[in-house]
């Protein structure tokens, strides 16, 4: 467990993509950041997030041993897809030039709710299991994947409309829409939240 008085680390996986403002929400809320690149980068975080960026090239850039890692890693500590995340943590088959991890049995359609010139925000209604859930999440939808097909496992987060778009299974969660845009913190706080309901990193 994450030791009183310590605060949590965090990595990013910064292989490609924006994670500037996930950095800046963790470090607001308390936590340490370290960008993460290699498998021996893993070994210092409590917890991962995979942002946003193009799914494509992550599987490009990501070498056997890093993915290796990853999967390990996720076995016993939090990890969060946002967007591009979110397809790289699935079991999505459409697109064979997206190689995912496959932690999750979810299918989803890339850009499922429209290329950048349809890009928008939404209101999104919340799953009690988040902080303040009566409150709607202004939820941004960038490229945004959406959901096809889930397992009964995964749990519903939060929704846009009636579709699942926030969705949680262990110590793995998915948002295909991007929290960080948000001047709302909720997502990272429940993220943290996880850490301490997991093993923490070895030493």
């Amino acid at each position: 467990m994450v030791k009183a008085n310590i605060p949590p680390v965090a990595g990013l996986l910064a292989l490609q993509g924006d994670f500037e403002k996930h950095k800046a929400a963790l470090r607001a809320l308390g936590a340490e950041v370290i960008e993460v690149r290699t498998e021996d980068q893993l070994e210092h975080v409590d917890a991962l997030i995979i942002p946003g960026g193009e799914s494509t090239t992550m599987t490009i850039l990501m070498p056997d041993s890093l993915r290796s890692s990853l999967i390990q890693f996720a076995s016993s500590h939090p990890v969060w897809g946002t967007c591009a995340g979110m397809i790289m943590l699935s079991t999505t088959r459409s697109d064979s030039r997206v190689r995912p991890l496959g932690l999750v049995d979810l299918e989803v359609e890339r850009m499922g709710f429209g290329r950048q010139v349809f890009s928008f925000e939404g209101e999104l209604r919340l799953s009690e299991r988040l902080a303040e859930h009566e409150r709607p999440f202004k939820g941004f939808f960038i490229r945004a994947p959406r959901v096809k097909e889930k397992s009964k496992e995964l749990e519903v987060l939060a929704w846009l409309n009636d579709e699942p778009v926030a969705l949680i299974k262990g110590n793995i969660l998915l948002t295909s829409f991007h929290p960080e845009l948000a001047e709302d913190d909720r997502f990272h706080r429940f993220f943290l939240s996880m850490i301490d309901k997991s093993s923490s990193r070895k030493g």
